[in-house]
């Protein structure tokens, strides 16, 4: 994998030929074979939105790494402006959209995942569905189901996307910010999305987990990440709590959260490196 900045790659979605924006990270020098960090950003992210978040990771792993921003997202190509995502929206992401990414930019398996957010269910999701793929998962404020205080803080961000200077700053890192906020907004505020739930596909998964929730999020309570605990076989979760961190310890705690990684992942990937 290079490292000469974003590139785009072409995948047939939904019918159509879609462009997806997305950077590589290469391992450093030297380094012993592991597996690629595949990141999975936020409802509202991007590959600029990590900033250099995913090469501080990498270098401390050991690791290659694999940044992209998912169709309607970023510098890929933006939703339909008619089109209106349904329920089952993140399922169609770690099922077809992950799976068409890796092939096209050539990662293989077995990789490991950082899902931030959406990007965690995505990432549990996708590791249900594909389990001889994946080889260790970290999820940084997954949601497994819907809480008040989810619809609440999302309901709030919708006031402040059309009052103040929200859309100006997520143009910065989106092509289309209409269509980055509407596909993410529209729908976790759709009263059919109200009974989402992925905790019948978590159960099913085998790798390792770190399940990571900062104490002050706004998006959502220690409820998720424990509920990944409750679901999955005694010692195959690892739970990491942050105080004075909210929905992006990546940002509030990242020194903390990078050796906290670094742990897991030594342990996780012992038996294959």
């Amino acid at each position: 994998m290079s490292t000469s900045g974003t590139r785009f790659t072409e995948i047939d979605w939904a019918g159509r030929p879609v462009r997806v924006e997305y950077r590589c990270i290469d391992a450093p020098a030297g380094a012993a074979p592991q597996p690629t960090l595949v990141f999975l950003h936020e409802g509202l992210g991007s590959v600029s939105m990590w900033r250099d978040f995913p090469d501080q990771l990498c270098a401390a792993l050991g690791c290659a790494g694999l940044v992209y921003s998912r169709p309607a997202y970023g510098q890929s190509t933006p939703k339909p402006a008619d089109e209106r995502w349904q329920p089952n929206f993140m399922h169609r992401q770690a099922r077809e959209v992950l799976p068409a990414v890796l092939d096209a930019i050539g990662v293989s398996a077995p990789y490991t995942l950082f899902g931030h957010s959406d990007g965690g269910s995505i990432a549990l999701l996708h590791a249900a569905m594909f389990p001889e793929r994946v080889a260790a998962l970290v999820v940084a404020a997954p949601h497994l189901f819907v809480e008040d205080l989810s619809i609440a803080s999302i309901a709030e961000a919708r006031t402040a996307y059309v009052t103040t200077d929200l859309r100006d700053k997520l143009g910065r890192h989106h092509a289309d910010p209409d269509s980055a906020f509407r596909g993410w907004n529209d729908i976790w505020l759709d009263p059919a999305f109200r009974d989402w739930t992925i905790e019948a596909e978590v159960a099913q998964i085998r790798c390792p987990i770190l399940a990571v929730q900062g104490v002050e999020d706004q998006y959502g309570t220690m409820a998720q990440i424990e509920r990944i605990a409750a679901l999955r076989p005694p010692g195959s979760t690892t739970l990491l709590k942050l105080p004075d961190c909210g929905h992006s310890p990546h940002r509030d705690q990242r020194e903390t959260l990078i050796g906290r990684v670094g742990d897991f992942m030594h342990r996780a990937l012992l038996p294959i490196t």
